[in-house]
């Protein structure tokens, strides 16, 4: 057989490929800062902006028309308004809550799912209550992370979505979401999320770098690959709706081992480093922009059913100047 006979015809190309990417597979990261009138370019995320409430409507009115049907929310608080606890992660009247609100008002045509979790809004950094000699609790933290989730679903969120990596927490949060009237709310859980190198321009855009230690205690390391399945796999029990595999790039013998192994929606995560070194690379000349299209098509090859990406935006756009060519 000739198998290069199937290759020559663009067409042809097109009909027999087994992988595709749609505009509808994205789910585009939005950082929501308290006051008014800001668009701030992130320095560590060209072309991604911290947004005040009050500036969100043209952005979300452009992903509508871009076709990109879903955001998730990450709050960055004032400094002063963190405190040992996190409290202002479940104010109703905080910036994730009322950028929810506002989002609905704006339109129904995107879905808003809320980035659950305390390091951006705790004094220390880190993603859950502390004990008196600095280590983080688990058990006390899940019930803070329920008062979080469920202030997000009162706000209007359409999925909570927890990155804390504590034991048990979605077993937690799905207890409270159903106690109050949330039964529909679903829950798309970081599973597998690493303690990985790649996440520095997201500390530097929610301002949630830990300000001592790190956080290899919670969330997994990146030695271990079997581990990821025994998360995922309590984590479905715990009713989890969606799973989140957490970086991508690096990782994704774990999103193909995930889709081999366990019968659930998998989510992947093209994390802020991942993203920082191929637009840097594509603007220093170094690789042609079609690398960013490639890069997501291998993480949908390997199993993954959305991805949530600062990419959404700019392959959105080539898609509809017709620079891409979707299937």
């Amino acid at each position: 057989m000739r198998m290069r006979r199937t290759r020559g015809n663009a067409l042809i190309r097109q009909m027999i490929a087994e992988t595709s990417l749609q505009i509808s597979d994205f789910i585009y990261p939005l950082f929501i800062v308290e006051g008014s009138q800001i668009k701030r370019e992130i320095p560590s995320l060209p072309d991604v902006y911290h947004f005040s409430v009050d500036r969100l409507e043209e952005e979300i009115r452009e992903l509508v028309a871009l076709g990109i049907k879903a955001v998730l929310l990450f709050g960055v608080p004032n400094e002063e308004d963190k405190d040992e606890k996190g409290t202002a992660a479940y104010d109703e009247q905080g910036v994730v809550q009322r950028a929810t609100r506002k989002i609905r008002e704006i339109t129904d045509d995107i879905l808003v799912i809320t980035d659950v979790c305390m390091c951006e809004y705790t004094s220390h950094g880190h993603c859950g209550l502390l004990d008196k000699d600095g280590v983080v609790q688990n058990d006390p933290t899940t019930k803070e992370l329920a008062k979080i989730a469920l202030s997000h679903a009162r706000a209007g969120a359409h999925i909570v979505a927890p990155s804390d990596m504590m034991d048990f927490r979605v077993a937690e949060i799905r207890r409270a979401l159903d106690q109050n009237g949330y039964q529909d709310i679903p829950i798309m859980a970081y599973s597998a999320k690493y303690a990985s190198n790649y996440y520095g321009p997201f500390r530097e855009a929610a301002g949630s770098a830990p300000s001592f230690g790190d956080r290899k205690s919670y969330q997994m390391d990146y030695h271990n690959s079997d581990e990821a399945l025994m998360e995922i796999a309590l984590d479905m029990e715990e009713e989890a709706d969606f799973v989140i595999v957490k970086p991508a790039l690096a990782y994704l013998d774990i999103i193909r081992r995930v889709k081999d192994n366990c019968n659930t929606r998998i989510v992947a995560y093209n994390v802020s480093g991942e993203y920082a070194m191929l637009k840097n690379a594509v603007k220093n000349g170094m690789v042609d922009e079609a690398v960013i299209y490639e890069t997501l098509i291998a993480i949908k090859r390997a199993g993954a059913k959305n991805i949530i990406t600062y990419h959404a935006k700019d392959i959105a756009k080539q898609c509809k100047e017709g620079s891409f060519e979707l299937n």
